[in-house]
């Protein structure tokens, strides 16, 4: 009797889940698994907004599988060990798993089939990207570092694919293995800070396919000029689904396909959130290509970058939202309240940091990584990148963002400073964004640099990299 074990990892959703659906389709015992693995070290370890997250989605999938007659075996340890153990106690004859990119589970997964594929039949599946990474390369064979070229070489190759169903039955064991409860894993903060956080969230792969719906129907029409509002729901805040797997880019890029035919003067709107969504897939096809901008910058002339030393202060002030600069604190303010922050607010916040303050680039992205519930490591890399002016598609180096000229720009009414810097709440608009103006009686610290001067400082470190 045939019995596959199927190893859920960043693909918490039962559609378009091709491990899943093989599974289901080909063998006569079906059993999910989940292991959560403490052994990484690097980067690819979730931080710890992310795992509360997971907590939530692993708690919707156990429930999605339970009302099919189905169970989530939850296990803790090294993949491989806890693997081989459950094939000992299953039988299993048939291991399937989705693909992850990142070096560090590619190293892995490849170690496991390799000590695995004697003993039974191993397959993994793309169920994270639109195509493949090494589908989408130059006329060379050489990978792209520019996004356009990729974007039109992915168009080429087509962005959307016909979608994997919910298998409509789903074979069971004739004897579940046991399983740890999902409190076991420990996901959650002992001191819990995440009660908050999450009440911005409804979490799921029902969830994130009814943001989805909803989303289309509400506001892509208007996404192209919305999106850089940070005060506007102007976006799909579909990152968190997409980072742990509860809905898939195919789906995505399929069902704002078809929105779009049924309403086609939603066309710009749909293209462009097309768009948005092939950059988190060029995101991953560099991380694949070139798995050293982990840590070190794509342009390696950076590695020689003056950065400043002895910022620790300046550090602690921009992570809780007290720089004095109000665009900038109210996101810091955002991303700790909610787990993110509009991707505007982002490259501003990130620009002030690297820039101005000539910190690095890796410092804000571990901070990001530890406190997004949509820390994608992929997207994460490539935005410090770019701001950083580091990557592939870097801004040029004399592109600073002034945060006081963006909050003016994307939030000119105020409404999204007022929203989390709250002492400033009494400011007229014209008033709200220049922090020299405020005066020592709101209760609001001055600015923690000089931004005409420590602009012209990161200009010149620029010009010695560039000499």
């Amino acid at each position: 009797m045939t019995c596959a074990l199927v190893w859920f990892r960043q693909d918490l959703r039962l559609a378009d889940n091709p491990a899943w659906w093989e599974a289901c389709d080909r063998c006569q015992q079906v059993i999910p698994v989940f292991i959560d693995d403490p052994t990484p070290t690097s980067l690819s370890q979730l931080g710890a907004a992310s795992r509360v997250w997971l907590q939530h989605s692993l708690a919707s999938l156990e429930q999605t599988l339970q009302v099919r007659g189905s169970r989530l075996i939850l296990r803790q340890g090294s993949a491989l060990a806890v693997l081989q153990t459950l094939i000992r106690e299953t039988g299993a004859t048939h291991l399937f798993w989705n693909r992850c990119y990142d070096p560090a589970s590619l190293e892995r997964d490849k170690a496991i089939k390799a000590a695995l594929k004697e003993d039974l039949s191993v397959q993994s599946f793309n169920a994270a990207l639109l195509r493949e990474p090494w589908q989408v390369l130059k006329n060379d064979g050489q990978p792209y570092k520019v996004y356009t070229p990729f974007w039109k070489a992915l168009l080429k190759l087509g962005i959307t694919q016909e979608l994997l169903p919910e298998p409509n039955t789903i074979p069971k064991p004739s004897q579940w293995p046991y399983s740890l409860v999902l409190n076991d894993l420990q996901l959650l903060p002992k001191i819990r800070w995440d009660q908050g956080m999450m009440q911005t969230w409804q979490v799921g792969e029902l969830a994130a396919l009814n943001k989805l719906m909803n989303f289309l129907e509400t506001t892509v029409t208007d996404y192209k000029t919305a999106r850089d509002q940070p005060a506007v729901l102007g976006t799909s805040r579909l990152s968190p689904h997409l980072h742990f797997g509860e809905i898939s880019p195919r789906q995505v890029a399929f069902l704002a396909q078809q929105y779009l035919a049924e309403h086609p003067e939603s066309s710009m709107g749909v293209q462009h959130f097309v768009q948005e969504l092939a950059w988190r897939e060029f995101a991953w096809y560099l991380l694949y290509h070139f798995p050293q901008t982990l840590s070190e910058p794509l342009d390696q002339r950076f590695k020689k970058f003056q950065w400043e030393q002895g910022y620790e202060v300046q550090l602690q002030c921009w992570q809780q939202g007290q720089t004095g600069i109000p665009i900038v604190d109210a996101g810091m303010r955002e991303l700790w309240q909610t787990g993110w922050m509009h991707n505007r607010v982002r490259m501003i916040v990130a620009s002030l940091l690297t820039k101005n303050l000539l910190i690095p680039w890796q410092v804000g992205e571990a901070w990001f990584r530890d406190t997004l519930v949509d820390a994608d490591l992929a997207n994460n890399i490539l935005g410090w990148q770019w701001v950083a002016g580091c990557g592939a598609d870097a801004a040029p180096y004399f592109r600073i963002f002034n945060p006081i000229l963006q909050g003016e720009k994307f939030d000119p009414q105020g409404d999204y400073v007022r929203k989390w810097v709250p002492e400033l709440a009494g400011r007229a608009a014209k008033e709200l964004h220049h922090p020299r103006v405020l005066g020592d009686g709101w209760k609001y610290p001055w600015p923690i640099t000089d931004l005409a001067l420590s602009r012209q400082r990161a200009l010149e470190r620029y010009a010695q990299l560039k000499a």
